[in-house]
Order: C-alpha cells, then structure tokens, then sequence
C-alpha cells in the first residue's frame, strides 16, 4: 500500500454520538465522577466545542471521544458503529480515523527523535509504504501546516512552540483522520499565533473534511471556531446548543456567568454596561458532587428543589437545549 496525504477514495467525514457516557476512577476517598451521564452528537464535518472550567471533565471527555480512557458505562457511536461491535482489523481502521491533538506541543515530541522522524512514525508503526513513500507524505504534511520540509531535520528544542504544534498536527494528518479531538491545542501558544493555528484548523477541515472536537476553556476561541458548543461542569452538560445561541444569548446560569467573565474589547466608558456575575465558591469535589443539579452550590438563582431534583435535559429552542429548572428564552 502506497501511503499519500490525499483523503482514502471512501473517506467522508465521521460523525459521532455520545450516549450516556460515564467515566468514573475509584480511589481511597471515593469514586471521582470526571464525566457523568454526558449526552451529545457531533455532526459530520462540523466543529463541536466543549468548554467548561478546570476541573469540569474536558480532557477525560476529550481522551474517552479519542479512545484513549475506557468508558464506566455509556456508549460511544463512530459513524453508527461501537467500537466492541467490531472485529480485530475494523477496529484498527476505526483508531486510524480518530485522532487526538494535545495541549501541550512540547511534551507531545521525543526530544531524542528529529522531526521528520516524529511526523513519519504513526505511517511507521502501520507499515503504509516504503520508507521513501512515508518520507514524502511526512514533507507534504509538513508543508501543509505551512513548514519547510528542511525543518524535518531538525528537533524540537531548536523550533518554537507554534511551530512544535504544527509538526503536532501535521503528524495526525499523515493518518488522514476523519475525526480529531483538540485539546486546549492553543492554550499554551502565545497569543499571537493563536488566530494562525485555529485558521490552519479550519482550512484542513474544508480541504480534508474532518470532523472536529474542540476543547478549550476560552470563550473567545470556542465561538470563532465551532459550529456548536456544549458547555461542561463537574462531569455533566450544562447547555448545549448553536454556538451563536450559546455565546450570545446563553440560556444557562453557569453559562451566563462564564460569559461574563469574558473581558470584552471596548471604550472604558462602556465597560459597565454589562454586568459580571460573580460566583461564589469553588467548583465542589467529584469525588462527593451536590445532589440534585451540580451547578446549585453556586447558582444564583438556585431554590429548594434544585438540591432535590436533577434538571431535565430539554430543549428549550430549536437544536438548543439546557438542564436547569428555570432557564429559558427571555
């Protein structure tokens, strides 16, 4: 099999669907529920953000979507399919399509290897090719995420952090992968190539197809690139809903108040026009979350029945759905 950077003839983007997914880690003190009873699907080719505080399951959401965490229960739907309805070559064609960026562009590379080692290696471990043929596919992948193939030669203590995260993502595209989780892919960027990696993610997506899963706690990045958003606290879904909805008319009170710690870029004789919800507390322990609704520890608006009851998930408008007792459209 020749290896080629060009999509497969039958690849078209992947579409994926949580379903009451739960990842629990027993300790002394208890079990940690990072993720519980989570719900969502992201649609062919579209961007789907996930955004929360440290601390909300993000990263455990993020690895269990990239195969990497073992769910406790739930299930996880690739393309319709589960993973454990597959035979032994199935599967590993599926792990082929689903790929995982992470946060940190430094820790992600052997420092021992060069780069072009480091981009060729997944095409390595597969056997696609000859070493010549990977050796290519490794120099165009470079030269997509806008790197000299003469940068192959060198390793990652001699880059900057940009660019270690573009050799990130052009090793992934060497798999051709048709679903990608990214991982707080630009916290740890300067501020001014930021905008550079999260427009690379959106030309690779309209050339490749690919369907993306963006992790990030930074409203600012979640609303210019994802088509929806899902907003996450202490392991459950808050909101989940059009990313325009969500960004500018959320409906949720953890929502609101994370907007409005967004610091916004206007005249300072306009600054106080909008009010800063200020919550009390920090986010409680997994290992003991509050009955009832999570978020009623620190919720504004939080009565007697928000610690009885757990909030139904309704949609509450079109394709936009909460889990809070009161919220709604105004």
């Amino acid at each position: 099999m020749n290896a080629s950077l060009t999509p497969r003839p039958s690849t078209q983007a992947a579409g994926v669907r949580a379903d009451r997914v739960r990842v629990h880690f027993p300790t002394r003190a208890g079990t940690v529920k990072a993720v519980d009873d989570v719900s969502f699907d992201i649609r062919p080719g579209e961007t789907f953000g996930l955004i929360g505080e440290s601390g909300s399951g993000k990263t455990t959401l993020g690895r269990a979507l990239a195969g990497l965490q073992p769910l406790t229960d739930g299930r996880l739907f690739y393309d319709g399919r589960e993973p454990a309805s597959l035979n032994r070559a199935e599967r590993r064609r599926q792990r082929r399509d689903h790929q995982i960026i992470f946060q940190d562009p430094h820790a992600a590379l052997n420092p021992r290897m060069t780069i072009a080692q480091s981009v060729m290696e997944p095409l390595d471990i597969l056997g696609d090719g000859d070493r010549a043929s990977r050796r290519r596919v490794a120099d165009e992948a470079l030269e997509r995420v806008g790197l000299a193939p003469q940068i192959g030669r060198r390793y990652p203590h001699e880059l900057s952090g940009g660019q270690k995260q573009r050799v990130n993502i052009a090793r992934t595209l060497t798999l051709r992968p048709r679903f990608i989780v990214c991982d707080e892919v630009v916290a740890a960027l300067d501020v001014s190539i930021r905008g550079a990696i999260l427009n690379l993610f959106a030309d690779l997506q309209d050339e490749f197809g690919i369907t993306y899963a963006f992790i990030t706690h930074d409203i600012s990045v979640v609303s210019h690139v994802s088509d929806r958003v899902g907003v996450l606290y202490l392991g459950r879904l808050m909101e989940q809903g059009p990313a325009a909805a969500v960004c500018e008319q959320p409906l949720h009170p953890y929502t609101q108040a994370l907007l409005s710690a967004e610091p916004l870029p206007l005249p300072s004789d306009q600054r106080d026009h909008r009010r800063r919800i200020r919550l009390q507390g920090e986010i409680p322990s997994p290992l003991n979350p509050p009955s009832g609704c999570p978020f009623r520890t620190r919720c504004p608006r939080a009565e007697a029945r928000c610690a009885e009851q757990v909030p139904e998930w309704r949609e509450v408008a079109p394709d936009h759905r909460v889990a809070c007792h009161f919220a709604g459209p105004a």
